[in-house]
């Protein structure tokens, strides 16, 4: 049962005035932020309270520091000591996401803001050895990242037990249950204590993710930033359509004639991914492929060189949409239009992170028209094509070919666009692709 929902607006409201201990505040400070974001002003007093929570956010809204920093702060204020005082490394947080990448950076978050403290944090997921990460079980730890795959290995094993378990995080559970998690969450939260604080975050409220709140959860408070399915606000997308085998010297084109920065690069699959690499570097462009074949270590420095610059462009599968926290991305393409709608929202999410600004292109072949009308239809607006001589593939306007844009029809799947809007000045960016890209 759901006891409340907060629409979470514009946060006004200090860091200082969120009753953190004085050790969260000063790393909080010290990493450079004063303000917290939406739903981090909303969840931080509820998480601190032990209330169950839902949130909903889109990504680059701050989630993860709206656990991190109550769970951190609660810790530490009500420790666990022996008889000198000194303080017991107990599992008493567990959070479990889809990805490696994600528990990575959920790693990261809580040294971050743990940096005043002595609390211990191991991250748990497969592609690495799995002996060091028992004898850092084994060690005692006061915080468990980790992927359900690899956390049920540790459990299997006796490597780690969940007797004084108190929170329990569910990061991205939209993801878990999309990539077929459900057995092993199911198998996991039937070893670790009913009585506990759970907190869920999601993208979406899906009838799956509804389900999942009410086994888990305890009269939670949804929190939620936007409409749900609702595209970054500070992104700007564009449709290219281009036959499917023009997409790659479409590519290079664009990243050789315009103003791109920092690149990240959706493909269906892995051959994909390593396909649109090799023709990257054929035509002098520096590009790395980052997908499940490839090992932790070389995913690792993929994404390292990626965040520092050394790779200019980053070429993945959808195992990026979630979880890779980078900043100054300035553009998100996606050869191939993802065939999940929510897909869409995710991985343009890369951008336009924390209120910046980006650019967020689609690849469109004429297979995949039908994609892009879904996708316009969940999130309530048309996409802008951007026609490139040579490359356009010709499709006209067909009276069948419409969206529904709140209760007005407007053609979809055309090389130009007769009626959508411009939001935030639209027509004047693309001027900047000179003879490369021109609206019509």
């Amino acid at each position: 049962m759901i006891e409340d929902e907060i629409d979470a607006g514009p946060s006004g409201v200090s860091f200082a005035e969120l009753d953190l201990a004085p050790e969260v505040l000063h790393a909080v400070l010290d990493a450079g932020y004063t303000h917290p974001t939406p739903i981090q002003q909303q969840a931080i007093p509820l998480a601190l309270e032990g209330r169950d929570l839902i949130g909903l956010a889109q990504t680059g809204t701050g989630k993860t520091a709206g656990f991190t920093l109550p769970i951190v702060h609660n810790l530490i204020t009500a420790p666990i000591t022996d008889d000198n005082g000194e303080p017991v490394h107990r599992v008493r947080v567990l959070i479990l996401t889809p990805t490696r990448e994600l528990a990575a950076q959920v790693e990261e978050s809580f040294r971050k803001y743990g940096k005043y403290t002595k609390l211990r944090v191991v991250p748990i997921y497969g592609g690495v050895g799995i002996e060091p990460q028992s004898k850092a079980l084994r060690a005692g730890v006061d915080v468990v990242v980790a992927t359900p795959g690899r956390l049920l290995d540790h459990m299997e094993r006796q490597n780690v037990v969940f007797d004084e378990l108190e929170v329990l995080v569910l990061d991205e559970a939209d993801r878990m249950l999309d990539m077929g998690f459900a057995p092993q969450l199911n198998r996991i939260v039937a070893e670790i204590p009913a009585y506990r604080q759970t907190l869920l975050f999601s993208a979406t409220m899906s009838p799956e993710i509804e389900a999942l709140a009410r086994t888990y959860l305890r009269k939670p408070v949804v929190v939620q930033i936007g409409r749900r399915s609702e595209a970054v606000s500070t992104v700007t997308h564009a449709v290219y359509p281009v036959p499917r085998e023009r997409k790659t010297m479409l590519l290079v084109e664009l990243l050789k004639e315009t103003n791109m920065d920092s690149v990240l690069i959706f493909t269906r699959t892995k051959h994909g991914a390593d396909r649109v690499v090799n023709h990257l570097e054929d035509a002098g462009i520096n590009a790395t492929a980052m997908h499940a074949d490839k090992s932790q270590g070389e995913r690792t420095r993929a994404l390292d060189d990626f965040k520092s610059g050394k790779i200019r462009v980053l070429v993945a599968t959808d195992i990026a949409q979630r979880g890779l926290d980078v900043s100054g991305i300035s553009h998100v393409i996606n050869y191939d239009v993802p065939q999940q709608p929510e897909d869409y929202v995710h991985r343009i999410g890369r951008t336009g992170r924390a209120a910046a600004t980006g650019d967020a292109y689609t690849f469109m072949s004429t297979d995949e028209i039908a994609m892009v009308r879904t996708i316009e239809r969940m999130i309530g607006q048309q996409i802008p094509r951007i026609s490139v001589p040579g490359y356009d593939f010709g499709t006209t306007v067909d009276a069948s070919d419409t969206v529904a844009t709140n209760g007005d029809p407007e053609p979809v799947g055309a090389v130009a666009v007769t009626a959508a809007p411009d939001p935030a000045g639209t027509q004047k960016r693309y001027r900047r692709h000179g003879s490369v890209a021109r609206r019509r």
